[in-house]
């Protein structure tokens, strides 16, 4: 992804650099890599430890929670806020600002409203019921406006904005560092009989209830079946909360870093996605069939759209702990068709990698420097998806 000109990229990112969640590793991963290429990165965003940031993230205060799409979402709003954005946007004389969900009260919609020139957005929610987000649409829909260029993570996410916004946007994946998954090291405490979780449990959206509900009936067909948890939270009071019988098949981890997440991913004999919802994309399916893990999700839209309808993994119908229990019980029962979906959702994997997932991003760079109007642009990102798409698919 080299380019003759080096760009200044100010990328906004809405909720708290220091709370876990997809976005904030989005925008990590996307300003790293495109530092790599030799572009100069600024990344304004909410930060609660200020003393902790990477050289290229800049604070402009410390976030507020609220409840945004069945979680907590971690924002910053308000006149100091935004005179912190103009402030930066100033400073940094970019060439182009990326806005991460600027449909949001947060930053990145502070930064649209106090902008001019290039601005892309990318939009990651997905939900039909986004009433808190885009009940003020037509207050938004001037500012959303003035972006150059849209991005939407997923086909839901795309189809969330569209309904509440009437635009359009590209469809450009989340990217992880394939690599980095595929040199995992499997680890004996991890491996054996066992099903990996990672998330944040406490949420009920993510579904670990359904899991632990499947249990009972796993354990009378796989007696040494082990559930492992990793994620931010209370584990003694999350074990607490589990049925005694069942305690011990089940560990808490705690939060993971980074590498051993990857080893972890490389030794669980499934991965376990049981969300009933809330979900544009799923970036930690993506790391997980990068690991070679094989995968079992939940049927939610865009679980089934990134296991291919089951040609990468295993799919199951959201909330059915029954149904969720057999399709554990016959995948390790079968050797051979829990390796084939392993090795099939590997391969697939390689679409989310960075060195693509970044490519197709700065295309969408450079054509809003072009200096195209916002309504154009809307009506030509289905055929540049498309487009997109197939270089994906021939490279």
């Amino acid at each position: 992804m080299s380019s003759p000109k080096t760009l200044r990229i100010g990328i906004v990112c809405p909720y708290g650099w220091d709370a876990p969640g997809g976005v904030q590793a989005h925008i990590r991963d996307l300003a790293e890599y495109l530092i790599t290429q030799g572009h100069s990165v600024s990344v304004l965003t909410p930060a609660a430890d200020e003393d902790s940031l990477p050289s290229y993230v800049v604070s402009a205060g410390k976030p507020i929670a609220i409840p945004y799409n069945g979680a907590v979402a971690r924002v910053l709003f308000g006149p100091i806020a935004f005179a912190r954005v103009r402030q930066w946007i100033f400073q940094g004389n970019f060439d182009l600002l990326h806005l991460h969900e600027p449909a949001i009260p947060s930053l990145s919609l502070l930064a649209c409203w106090a902008a001019e020139g290039p601005m892309v957005g990318t939009f990651h929610a997905a939900s039909k019921k986004q009433r808190a987000t885009f009940a003020i649409g037509p207050i938004l829909e001037p500012v959303i406006e003035k972006l150059s260029a849209r991005i939407a993570v997923s086909e839901e996410a795309r189809l969330t904005l569209t309904a509440h916004l009437d635009t359009d946007a590209i469809v450009i994946p989340n990217g992880i560092y394939g690599k980095r998954f595929t040199a995992g090291t499997a680890q004996d405490k991890w491996s054996g009989k066992t099903l990996g979780f990672i998330g944040r449990f406490e949420e009920p959206r993510k579904g670990l209830s359904i899991l632990l509900e499947a249990l009972p009936l796993v354990t009378g067909f796989i007696p040494d079946i082990r559930v492992l948890v990793a994620g931010p939270g209370d584990g003694e009071e999350f074990i607490e909360k589990v049925d005694p019988q069942l305690r011990n098949r089940v560990t808490f981890l705690g939060r993971l870093s980074e590498e051993e997440k990857i080893d972890f991913l490389s030794s669980v004999s499934l991965y376990v996605a049981p969300n009933t919802g809330g979900e544009s994309f799923g970036i930690i399916l993506a790391e997980a069939m990068a690991s070679g893990a094989c995968v079992v999700a939940s049927d939610i839209p865009a679980f089934t759209a990134m296991l291919g309808e089951g040609k990468f993994g295993s799919i199951f119908p959201s909330g059915d702990s029954a149904a969720l229990a057999r399709m554990i019980i016959n995948l390790l029962r079968d050797d051979e068709r829990r390796a084939f979906l392993a090795a099939a959702g590997q391969n697939n994997a390689k679409r989310f990698d960075w060195d693509t997932v970044a490519k197709e991003i700065f295309s969408v760079y450079e054509m809003a420097m072009v200096g195209r109007d916002g309504v154009h642009l809307a009506s030509e990102t289905r055929s540049w998806s498309r487009l997109l798409n197939r270089e994906g698919e021939t490279g």
